[in-house]
């Protein structure tokens, strides 16, 4: 599928579900004048337990949503899709794709003291090794470790952000971690900066988090400007979201965590 696109056309951002929230957020105070067009495929949500195939086909089908609104440029919120299906877009559509596990990558790579980095992904995310191959190919010395945390997504989807539960879950997870002495964390899903506190809490304060989000809104801009595709009008873009399921409840959280009134549409797989 091709689109007609221009400076004035929208960014698109898809995520599995309400994860990709957190990249929006970080585009919208870094290109305060960018239209966004959103999508969640909340119906389907998570991806980080399914086959490497199907994340490869919601991800295609995902972009093509966006294609519909000739969007500029295709932001691949879900790390699980950026570790599978990145290639195959770019191979497929015309249109930029931009991934979140670059980005985020690069910045640990810089932070880290020790040369000692953790990545929390999810399942998928973890068994495809994509953090731990582009890391050690911006600086081998570097040494990864990662943990998957497959219950991290159900518990943002359901809003449990600071639920006494959810902190009891994070220690479990990040125990393996905290042995490895790690300086650096990678959140290495765009759902886990919703349970950035907690996290940190865990962790300690000596243990800098690299939430790729912001990373890669920074790169979006420059994919934007190399392409002269940043918008020319200072006017305030009316920003459109859409999902796949669970309407009223992905409005709610969008709402509590961007701070303005969202009004999705349901999109029909």
């Amino acid at each position: 599928m091709e689109c007609k696109f221009t400076a004035r056309s929208a960014i698109g951002v898809f995520d599995s579900g309400l994860g990709g929230l957190t990249v929006v957020k970080e585009l919208k105070r870094h290109l305060p004048f960018e239209k966004i067009v959103y999508f969640g495929d909340t119906a389907r949500v998570p991806y980080g337990t399914k086959s490497k195939e199907a994340i490869i086909r919601f991800s295609i089908e995902n972009t093509q949503i966006l294609l519909k609104h000739n969007v500029k440029i295709v932001v691949v919120a879900c790390n699980s899709s950026a570790s599978y299906a990145l290639k195959k877009l770019r191979a497929s559509f015309s249109v930029p794709c931009v991934g979140v596990i670059g980005p985020g990558a690069r910045k640990a790579v810089n932070t880290t003291r020790s040369g000692r980095i953790g990545v929390i992904a999810t399942s998928a995310t973890t068994a495809s090794g994509a953090y731990p191959r582009v890391i050690c190919g911006l600086n081998p010395q570097v040494k990864v470790f990662s943990q998957a945390c497959p219950l991290f997504v159900p518990l943002v989807e359901e809003g449990w952000f600071n639920h006494n539960v959810t902190e009891e879950i994070i220690e479990h997870y990040l125990k393996p971690l905290k042995k490895e002495k790690i300086d650096t964390l990678i959140l290495g899903c765009t759902h886990y900066p919703l349970l950035q506190k907690v996290i940190q809490k865990v962790v300690g304060n000596n243990v800098i988090l690299i939430d790729s989000a912001k990373e890669t809104a920074q790169t979006v801009g420059a994919v934007l400007a190399q392409y002269e595709l940043l918008r020319k009008t200072k006017l305030q873009p009316k920003h459109q979201f859409f999902v796949s399921d669970k309407q009223q409840h992905f409005n709610e959280i969008a709402e509590k965590f961007l701070g303005c009134e969202i009004q999705s549409s349901i999109v029909k797989l």
